[in-house]
């Protein structure tokens, strides 16, 4: 092996089996946890309350636990990165590292975070019904082993993501709220108009092939605009509706419910949505979609849509809905909150997007530093 290249280590000679149990009974069951095939400790949800807690693994800072039944493709892990211990079901198996000035907790948990390892894990598993990945071949596999400086890099860089997705995750919660509270105090505060008042039903058609397959696009239940599911090849494109920016559209016979504002490029969907504008200044777009996008509103379609076969969900029912209609400054601070809420969903998911490529990158790293 090359002088420059790090060298990589059986991970038995580093980390060691814990076995401390809730023998004295101190953890409770609001202490008791589960793991994750994403690497996640998460609240149990087993059905604990007659078990006998001390018998259960106590799981302190820094150490790691995992199930070792496989689940498919994945193994069950968790890495307790908090300040205190928890307790897990006794048929897991916890360990930790041996020594930290060799080992950063922190940059096993990353290796072990890729889908590589699980690959591998679960090439080492063996059973019949079950397959188990045993403490034994958990410590026959190899890792790379980079200085502790280049391990405490790789830990930063991954750190640093994390908490960018965990900053946005906690932003969702509360600004959902805000947003749900500043629409229910328009409702018992402004007058309801009936939207019929204020949109326009569009019929405009492809009719002359300005727009292809590839601008074909079918509306989502998270109400975006997405790929049609729609076979293509024998669609007469003519006939499909066109969606301008600013523009709505909802399927009104599968899915009841389904609707979208469109806020980029024109596009097309199938003749079988319905097509509307707002056709009133006194109404923000954005903010018609935040009441339209509401759980209640789905609710309604549903209980309002008719039909034998399939239900249906008209224009014209749609015409009869009853909206809340405040000033456009109330509007437009209602669409901020949105908004914000929308970047920190949009953020976070970008965040843990990347960090599913991020790990594999800095083991490459590591192994090569």
């Amino acid at each position: 092996m090359s002088e420059n290249k790090v060298k990589w280590v059986r991970l038995g000679d580093y980390i060691e089996l814990c076995d401390e149990r809730n023998s004295g009974g101190k953890y409770t069951i609001d202490d008791a946890m589960g793991m994750t095939i994403t690497k996640e400790i998460i609240p149990t949800k087993a059905n604990i309350q007659d078990n006998d807690l001390s018998k259960f693994l106590i799981v302190k800072p820094k150490e790691f636990v995992y199930n070792p039944r496989t689940h498919g493709k994945k193994i069950g892990l968790g890495f307790n990165n908090t300040e205190k211990p928890f307790i897990i079901s006794w048929n897991n198996i916890a360990f930790r590292i041996k020594d930290s000035k060799l080992i950063l907790p922190d940059f096993l948990y990353i290796i072990i975070c890729r889908e590589e390892w699980d690959r591998n894990a679960c090439f080492r598993s063996w059973g019949s019904s079950t397959e188990v990945f045993s403490w034994n071949e958990f410590s026959l596999m190899q890792i790379p082993l980079p200085s502790i400086k280049v391990q405490q890099e790789l830990v930063d860089t991954y750190n640093g993501l994390k908490a960018l997705a965990e900053q946005n995750e906690a932003l969702i919660e509360p600004l959902s709220k805000a947003c749900e509270a500043f629409v229910t105090e328009c409702k018992n505060k402004y007058k309801e108009v009936e939207l019929g008042e204020y949109i326009e039903e569009l019929t405009e058609k492809n009719q002359d092939y300005s727009f292809n397959s590839k601008d074909a696009r079918g509306v989502y239940s998270d109400g975006t605009f997405g790929d049609t599911r729609t076979n293509l090849i024998e669609s007469d494109l003519r006939a499909y509706k066109i969606v301008r920016n600013s523009y709505f559209a909802y399927t009104n016979r599968i899915n009841i419910g389904s609707i979208a504002l469109n806020n980029g490029s024109d596009l097309i969907v199938s003749p079988s949505y319905t097509v509307f504008q707002i056709s009133s200044k006194k109404i923000l777009p954005k903010y018609l979609f935040i009441l339209l996008r509401r759980k209640e509103f789905l609710r309604s379609t549903l209980f309002y849509a008719i039909g034998t076969i399939k239900d249906d969900f008209s224009y014209e029912r749609m015409c009869e809905v009853k909206i809340p209609l405040p000033p456009i400054e109330v509007q437009q601070s209602i669409v901020d909150i949105y908004n914000c809420l929308e970047e920190a969903k949009k953020i976070a998911f970008e965040a843990r997007e990347q960090l599913k490529t991020l790990c594999p990158a800095l083991v490459q790293r590591a192994a090569n530093s």
